[in-house]
């Protein structure tokens, strides 16, 4: 009976799989997981404690069959096609920057032994949708409109039985203790767990409450749609076969598709992952030197003297999450209140954030700069204060994650400085409102006005 490997990546999962049907398809599997350096030593604590337990998950899933090596995929890979004589390994394929010239790498190493990719991580794999003459899309809404026509599969089976292969092992990797930080449940059964209850209970309210970072209203599934122990395709799937619609389950379906999209205008274009989408403010002019770095450790420590923004920074260190209207906020914040470039925040997100995804992080964080598609203007600069009150209307989000700010009752304690500053808490670091003047000037400057 042959054997075929599949090589897990980002679908650290057996239900819905296509590529480990692939494999069982041809026999005998080895699962196979191979522990990155690129990747594992640039990942902060709480990404490799979520990867931990996912690959912990995955091992009892293939009855402590899944094999873990440490080292470059290039060597690893046909290294282990070569020990169980392999005549095929599968793969999810990987559309990412770094995913696709490491596959390319494995590709040529293997030789004789064909890497079979099938499937990706999206519910319509990036490069499908293209306008009528061929070309990308660059603008959300007309893709999301041929998104949705163009539809996806159903969700793959679960195979019932499998022949596992085998090959020596070296231990799972050793989650990082994390002290006080608390993360999301990782692996699949805590991922449909998650998704059922947010399906059943919240996704009818999720349009109008999805901007609350005091109430939890959100799926969370970024991070186990990020790690792949679920598929969008199921989310979807799920969501058609509850006979549920309205607004909130058409305001989510629209986030998925978001998702899909930023992935597409990496696939096209994966120089915007560290470069501007749209290079019109390429001059821009940002701060640099002391002062500039000691503005980023505060905000980077949730020290700015603005309640929400510090809120949001130490929910980020707390849980290796931040809620998404938050996620906007203090981009504002850093881009155009400490006049810092967006490639700063970016890569610091992506050292935190559990759920760090390359094309949807990065992307982001240049719509609120203003360099991205879609983008937000550049002049639209958050008032943090105003912000603060309008999505933490009543200030139970600010006090959750301040705790010098726990005495000031209600909405009040987005302005603490209006009364005397409880003890510990930082002065503003900036003053909003001329922060907000020299970006546009700067702005204006950068654009030759």
């Amino acid at each position: 009976m042959p054997t075929a490997i599949h090589w897990f990546r980002r679908d650290l999962r057996l239900s819905d799989n296509p590529a480990f049907l692939a494999a069982r398809d041809v026999g005998d599997v080895l699962p196979l997981f191979v522990l990155d350096p690129a990747i594992w030593e640039k990942s902060g604590d709480p990404r490799r404690h979520f990867l931990a337990g996912c690959l912990a998950a995955l091992h009892e899933a293939t009855d402590g069959h899944l094999v873990i090596r440490h080292g470059k995929p290039e060597d690893v890979v046909p290294a282990v096609a070569r020990e169980v004589d392999a005549t095929s390994v599968h793969i999810t394929a990987d559309t990412g920057p770094y995913g696709r010239r490491r596959d390319a790498a494995v590709e040529k190493a293997l030789g004789d032994v064909d890497l079979v990719r099938t499937g990706s991580p999206y519910a319509v794999a990036p490069g499908t949708i293209t306008k009528d003459d061929g070309t990308p899309f660059k603008v959300f809404t007309p893709f999301s409109r041929r998104w949705r026509d163009h539809g996806w599969h159903d969700p793959a089976p679960r195979p019932r039985s499998v022949r596992w292969a085998e090959a020596t092992s070296e231990d799972l990797p050793e989650a990082p203790d994390l002290g006080g930080t608390e993360v999301l449940e990782p692996g699949e059964e805590a991922a449909h767990e998650r998704w059922k209850t947010f399906l059943d209970e919240r996704i009818a309210d999720y349009d109008d409450q999805r901007n609350r970072p005091d109430l939890d209203t959100t799926s969370r599934m970024s991070a186990h749609l990020h790690f792949g122990t679920v598929h969008p395709r199921t989310l979807l799937k799920d969501i058609a076969d509850s006979g549920q619609t309205g607004k909130g389950v058409d305001t989510y379906v629209t986030e998925l598709c978001w998702r899909d999209f930023y992935a597409d205008v990496l696939w096209h274009r994966p120089e915007t992952a560290r470069e501007y989408y749209n290079p019109e403010l390429q001059g821009m002019t940002y701060s640099t030197g002391k002062d500039a770095e000691e503005d980023f450790e505060a905000w980077a420590a949730g020290r700015t003297g603005f309640p929400v923004v510090d809120a949001a920074m130490r929910q980020l260190l707390a849980e290796g999450w931040m809620h998404n209207r938050m996620r906007m906020i203090v981009a504002s914040f850093l881009v155009k209140d400490l006049h810092q470039e967006w490639t700063v925040g970016a890569r610091y997100f992506m050292q935190h954030l559990v759920d760090g995804d390359l094309a949807s992080n990065n992307h982001g964080w240049q719509w609120v700069a203003g360099t991205g598609t879609d983008a937000s203007p550049f002049f639209r600069v958050f008032n943090p204060v105003t912000q603060g009150q309008k999505f933490d209307p009543d200030g139970d989000y600010v006090r959750k994650y301040v705790p010098e700010l726990r005495g000031i009752a209600g909405k009040a304690v987005h302005e603490p400085w209006k009364g005397e500053l409880p003890e510990g808490y930082p002065e503003r670091i900036v003053d909003h409102k001329h922060e907000r003047e020299v970006a546009l000037d700067r702005y204006a400057k950068a654009r030759g006005r």
